[in-house]
């Protein structure tokens, strides 16, 4: 699978937290939330990893990525 991003950017991973990918752009707080993900900011969502995440919640994590880093 190809993620499509802009040049310069920096690609979101499954080994980053939850708390990493907000802090860096709040905008994906809403991505996280239409993926299940209500708690993005509670104290024990800042140091999940998004993979971790994913799991928990029973989400697919390639669609996750792919919507994170568009």
């Amino acid at each position: 699978m190809t993620f499509i991003h802009k040049e310069g950017e920096d690609m979101i991973t499954k080994d980053m937290t939850i708390g990493e990918i907000v802090n860096a752009d709040s905008s994906k707080a809403e991505v996280l939330m239409s993926f299940g993900m209500g708690c993005v900011g509670c104290p024990s969502a800042q140091a999940e990893t998004l993979a971790e995440a994913a799991v928990v919640h029973g989400i697919n994590l390639e669609q996750l990525l792919e919507a994170l880093n568009k």
